[in-house]
């Protein structure tokens, strides 16, 4: 059943909420909530459910594109079980392999061994050829630095001092260090904060033999919610599309249409960029009007989605990393391997490029990388700018991220911008809805007492 919204809703119970923005972080709140038996409403502005990772219609070929390739790890639990729980855990496939390949065609293939975690990558590294023994030896060198750091000691430099203190040679930076930061950070290495890196690389590749493994959606993204609004349903509430908040508080939500929604308590998943402008700093309590603040001193970082589409098939294998290539990952989006999918993260040197150029450029990349594509025709392409992708993890910036809850009169916060101790990341978006809804539910609960 739609839910019908009114000009002002009833006063509403305890035993319900309305979660604002339907993103990953507000879609992980909004069934953490209903699993709760708590009667939730969730509010989105544009007509699908994913936030940044979403999918669109688009215009020129009719298909539905997603705004940029999403991937997840093996070590994303949260976010894993979240698609468990939706029923889309099997529309994921599966890889265990890494290939690279240099501009020339040269392949080097990361797989983990037998051995036990951290050593179980040490055999295929060492058969790597796009990095010479000096560089393996300094990655080695560096890794265990990473593995003995505790990630708090390192918020306040860059991950690339950190790397400097291991010795790291220019080769391992550019090769290794660099592809593997700036995708999974959407930052290059001299920019972000050694923490966050360094749970990359202690989280995704020492600590567990299956946790780099990666999974990328069979499905456009979209397909990936499509059971939200029946899971909300179940607990008598549901999904609004096309509703936009002009404002919020702790528990009222006024749209842009001029309706009013009450209930037991909000909560606000939109991204930081859009928190201080709902709210009304005026009625909120000091220390809140402190982290808001703080909140807007977040800076973001663009990431570049590239769909191609080629004449005979270029690509081979699922996915691959371009070494020293400004196109840093291709991934193959048909059987045969004549679709591409290439991603440009920390992208801002692309987004005043036209698409004619970005096309050229991200082809440019291809040929070189692939020998299939050498003779291969461009037939279709389309660029998507994601502006605002990401807060960038700077040193510094994790002292603005704000938990959760922000205490009494204060609606609560989720968002992959919240304190969860990981990077802009699905499964760091998740982990925030799902801390929000232990929030709210303690609200709830306070609240009837």
């Amino acid at each position: 059943m739609k839910p019908v919204l009114t000009r002002r809703s009833p006063a509403g119970s305890a035993s319900q909420a309305i979660v604002v923005g339907g993103g990953l972080a507000g879609i992980a709140c909004a069934v953490g909530l209903a699993d709760r038996g708590v009667r939730v409403l969730l509010l989105e502005a544009r007509r699908r459910l994913g936030g940044r990772a979403s999918s669109f219609i688009d215009a020129s070929s009719g298909e539905a594109l997603d705004n940029c390739q999403h991937v997840t790890l093996g070590c994303c639990r949260a976010y894993l079980s979240l698609l468990r729980r939706l029923g889309a855990d099997s529309l994921l496939r599966w890889t265990t392999t890494q290939t690279w390949i240099e501009p020339g065609g040269r392949r080097s293939v990361l797989r983990p061994s037998l051995l036990p975690p951290p050593l179980h990558f040490a055999p295929s590294f060492l058969g790597a050829r796009f990095l010479s023994m000096a560089d393996k030896l300094s990655i080695a060198h560096a890794l265990r630095g990473i593995m003995l750091a505790e990630r708090s000691e390192h918020e306040q430099e860059t991950f690339a001092a950190f790397l400097s203190r291991c010795d790291a040679t220019p080769g391992a930076i550019e090769r290794f260090w660099s592809p593997v930061v700036v995708s999974a950070c959407n930052s290059a290495v001299e920019h972000v904060s050694a923490s966050s890196a360094l749970h990359v690389f202690q989280e995704g590749f020492l600590w567990s033999r299956g946790a780099s493994a990666v999974g990328v959606p069979s499905v456009p993204l979209q397909a990936l919610y499509q059971r939200v609004p029946e899971i909300l349903q179940e607990s008598g509430g549901g999904v609004v599309l096309g509703a936009s908040a002009e404002s919020l508080d702790e528990r009222c939500v006024r749209l842009r249409d001029g309706t009013e929604l009450t209930a037991g308590v909000v909560v606000c998943a939109l991204p930081f960029e859009q928190v201080g402008r709902v709210m009304d700093r005026r009625s909120l309590p000091e220390l809140a009007v402190q982290r808001l603040t703080d909140v807007g001193r977040l800076e973001h970082r663009p990431i570049l989605g590239v769909h191609l589409a080629f004449d005979r098939p270029v690509l081979d294998v699922p996915h691959a990393v371009l070494p020293a290539s400004e196109t840093q990952w291709l991934f193959r989006k048909s059987p045969a391997g004549d679709r591409v999918h290439a991603v440009i993260s920390d992208a801002r040197a692309w987004m005043d490029l036209g698409e004619p150029r970005i096309l050229e450029r991200v082809a440019g990349d291809i040929r070189e990388c692939l020998p299939a594509a050498r003779g291969a025709m461009l037939v279709w392409g389309r660029a998507v700018k994601e502006r605002l992708a990401t807060f960038a993890p700077l040193p510094g910036s994790q002292r603005l991220r704000p938990p959760a809850d922000l205490g009494p009169g204060v609606p609560v916060l989720a968002g992959d911008y919240a304190d969860t101790g990981w990077p802009a990341t699905m499964e760091g978006a998740t982990r925030s809805g799902l801390s929000a809804a232990q929030v709210a539910c303690a609200r709830l609960r306070s609240s009837t007492r």
